[in-house]
């Protein structure tokens, strides 16, 4: 009994605490009280549930028969809608906090939702080598079953809660993108419900406009409601080479010749402060050496960017062997380095929480998202920053130069991707294939004359100059000009017209640009 008593003393002492205090001051000063003791139970219950789910679905094969039955009841809310005249745009129904971005999409309360319950895995064609998925299926769940079947994707970004149309809608990006471009490139066919409720399937053979125009359209052109995706052979191990590298230009001429070297099958940047950076390149193999071998996504393992740091202190460049999937996710656990800089589990990467409650991390983002309160988001807005980049290589240097004149924020990711010289909304300035770079900032800015909306702009007007691109999952400040100056909106509006969605979709820019919002 002694221990239960303990705990119910503990538990009372701390609601105690929490009632003297208010319960904005600890989710605002101490959030991490309201993360270990809540949120992380909570997401370890809806990983458990959503991954039993999925298991069970596929093991029925029961998706491909529910899946028509679910398309047919969208397509009928959709008619639904233009009998009753179409006076509101329309969006998916899905709550904005389960999304990975950190917008809060307002426009959920006043558009017509669209029930959409597709999050299953509908097929597997090992002899097309396609993997046929509905659009809430997560990476977690592809890599679970892809993996056990001896398959992958050639491009499987990082974090487990990302979507197959959030990246496809968005975009994607990992690794070894210098390969096989962002997400968007390994996909083969849409299917879409549009603004007549018909269905409608596109490839780049097949209603090709539309297929090109799908990507980072944000949902603006219909309801994305199954793809089908490329999947390639798996092996059991990535041979990992970590190589610190120092000063700047060193850095950049490092990272851009492993990037071009097309026998890396995965190329990645850690870059610790202006003149500091571990350059990662890996092959997947099935054979490892024994004593080479380091399981990484174990719960007690210490968070893969700060177990990166060690070879640039120790400045000794190193091998490793390490699981497949361990890799994929390598940066789930901490959310690259979200959960240190927020202060959202900032004791995190000690080892004694590692070992003793490390096996329910990382609490969900969209849990995170959900209990965030205004107070929160309004200091984060302010405070903190979170944007990926996508730079053509040659300006790398003169990017990152950039980025710590007007943020100061590192680490900074660092990965290399082919941009295909292909219709659409992002493609190279000109008629050739070009290699970019994604410069990812999360973290607290340390100059002193940070200011949200100007420093964010001011990254903005670079990227435009050098003809880059902006991730439209984060805080996005340009107006509507600067944002088809970006962006290629020929293909897009055409589309718009053709199939009669401007009075179905709002336009993307409205959809995701603050600007467009106040």
């Amino acid at each position: 009994m002694c221990p239960v008593l303990y705990a119910g003393g503990a538990v009372a002492l701390l609601l105690l605490w929490v009632k003297v205090k208010g319960l904005d001051y600890v989710l605002v000063h101490q959030r991490w009280v309201f993360v270990c003791l809540f949120l992380l139970p909570l997401s370890l219950l809806f990983d458990l549930y959503y991954s039993l789910r999925a298991w069970l679905i596929f093991r029925l094969c029961s998706a491909p028969r529910l899946h028509e039955q679910r398309v047919r009841d969208i397509q009928r809310q959709v008619r639904e809608w233009r009998k009753e005249g179409g006076k509101t745009h329309m969006c998916t129904g899905r709550p904005g906090w389960l999304t990975v971005s950190l917008r809060v999409g307002k426009y959920k309360k006043t558009h017509k939702n669209i029930t959409i319950n597709l999050m299953d895995i509908l097929e597997v064609d090992t002899m097309r080598q396609v993997v046929r998925a509905e659009p809430l299926v997560n990476m977690g769940q592809m890599t679970a079953l892809l993996n056990s079947i001896g398959w992958t994707l050639p491009v499987l970004p990082e974090l487990d809660d990302l979507t197959v149309g959030g990246l496809i809608m968005g975009t994607g990006i990992e690794s070894s993108s210098h390969i096989y471009g962002l997400f968007q490139h390994i996909c083969v066919a849409y299917e879409l419900v549009l603004a007549d409720g018909s269905l409608v399937r596109c490839t780049a053979k097949e209603n090709s406009d539309l297929f090109y125009a799908v990507p980072w359209s944000c949902g603006t052109l219909g309801f994305l409601v199954a793809a089908e995706i490329r999947i390639i052979p798996a092996r059991a191990w990535i041979k990992l080479t970590y190589e610190p590298v120092r000063g700047l230009q060193a850095i950049c001429q490092r990272f851009a010749q492993e990037s071009a070297n097309k026998e890396n099958q995965f190329v990645e940047g850690l870059q610790y402060s202006l003149n500091e950076a571990v350059i990662m390149t890996g092959m997947m193999t099935d054979e490892a050496e024994p004593d080479k071998i380091n399981r990484i996504g174990f719960y007690f393992k210490p968070w893969f960017f700060k177990h990166t740091e060690c070879f640039l202190k120790e400045d000794c460049r190193a091998v490793e062997y390490i699981p497949l999937r361990h890799y994929y996710h390598r940066h789930t656990r901490s959310i690259f380095w979200e959960l240190q800089v927020t202060d959202i589990i900032p004791f995190g990467n000690n080892p004694v929480f590692r070992y003793l409650f490390g096996w329910m991390v990382p609490p969900k983002i969209s849990l995170l998202k959900l209990t965030q309160g205004e107070t929160i988001r309004k200091l984060y807005e302010q405070h903190h920053v979170v944007q990926d980049m996508l730079i053509p290589m040659k300006h790398l240097e003169s990017a990152i130069s950039r980025f710590h004149q007007d943020i100061q924020v590192y680490p900074l990711w660092l990965c290399p991707f082919v941009l295909p010289s292909q219709p659409g909304m992002v493609h190279p300035k000109g008629d050739e294939d070009e290699l970019y770079v994604d410069i990812g900032a999360y973290g607290e800015p340390k100059v002193k004359h940070f200011q949200a909306r100007a420093s964010t702009r001011q990254l903005e007007k670079f990227v435009r100059e050098v003809h880059g691109f902006q991730m439209l999952y984060a805080d996005v400040y340009l107006d509507r000009q600067e944002f088809w100056e970006m962006f290629d909106g020929s293909l897009y509006h055409k589309l718009r017209e053709e199939l009669d969605c401007k009075l179905a979709f709002p336009e993307v820019y409205d959809k995701i640009c603050k600007s467009a919002r106040h």
